[in-house]
Formats: C-alpha cells, structure tokens, sequence
C-alpha cells in the first residue's frame, strides 16, 4: 500500500528513460522547431527535471498554443467530472515531440489528391472512400486427384 503522495508518487515504470537511452538528452531535441498549432505528444523525460509535466499528463496529446525559447505551452483536455476542461500546461521542449496521430489522415488525403487528378486526366470516375475487407471470394475443392484422408491417432508404444 502507498504511503506517499508526493508528485512524482508511482511513477517508478511512468519515468524511467529506456534501455540504452540513459544519460543527457540528445541535442537534436533541441534543434525541433514547434509552432503554434502544431499537435504534440507529451511524454516526460527523466533527465530534464525542469518543466516536467505532472504525471496525469504523460502519454497525452495536446495542441501547443504558446512557444518560448525553452519551452511551449499545450492545450490538453481532461475530463473532470462529466465535462472537458481545457488545461494550458507550459512544459521544456525534452518534454514533448511532433506527434503522429494525423500522419495516416495526411498521406491519404495525398493520396486521394493524386488518384483525383490522374482519374480527371483520364476522364474517369474514382471512389475515395476507405472500404472494410471484404470476404475471401469463394472456391470449389476438387476430390478428382486430391482424395480424402481419414486420420487416426498413432498407437501408444512403450519400449520398456
């Protein structure tokens, strides 16, 4: 049972760097450019005590809003209650990174630009819309050179 409720309590899995990532942070960190409106993933890094989200934060997805030298401020929304309140957190860049949470949405809408333009140039007609896997089309087994077996289980033997 817990006795401490400090801000960093249970977090002992929740802050740990991973394996062969121990050490200072890299220095391309650094060198990431953020913007305001950019959509970031917060995952709190151990070795930068400073600017460190508060734990419930971890693992959360916001939209940065203001951007300082060393540090950005991110929207996060968190359920209270029965609602969504708006959060503004100020955290240091070793903090969050670009998430990639629209990348699949982006390189579809690229991909349905293209098929767009190449079905206009051909004078055709495209459908854009994901479709779910279809079932397997069906098929007929042939007996003719494929006769049925019967399988039985192997007799027990013993070699004593």
């Amino acid at each position: 049972m817990p006795h401490a409720f400090g801000y960093r309590a249970r977090t002992r899995h929740m802050f740990n760097r991973g394996f062969k990532n121990r050490g200072p942070t890299k220095l391309s960190t650094f060198l990431v450019n953020y913007r305001v409106g950019d959509i970031v993933d917060i995952k709190a890094n151990a070795s930068q005590q400073k600017g460190m989200p508060h734990k419930y934060y971890h693992g959360r997805t916001g939209v940065i809003y203001n951007v300082t030298p060393r540090a950005v401020g991110v929207i996060v929304n968190k359920i209270v209650g029965n609602r969504y309140i708006e959060k503004r957190v100020n955290l240091r860049i070793e903090h969050v990174r670009h998430s990639k949470c629209r990348q699949d949405f982006l390189d579809r809408v690229k991909k349905n630009e293209q098929a767009t333009k190449d079905a206009k140039a051909k004078g055709d007609k495209v459908s854009l819309k994901r479709i779910p896997a279809q079932p397997r089309p069906a098929r007929t087994v042939s007996t003719e050179s494929n006769l049925p077996q019967t399988l039985a289980p192997v007799p027990y033997e013993t070699t004593i």
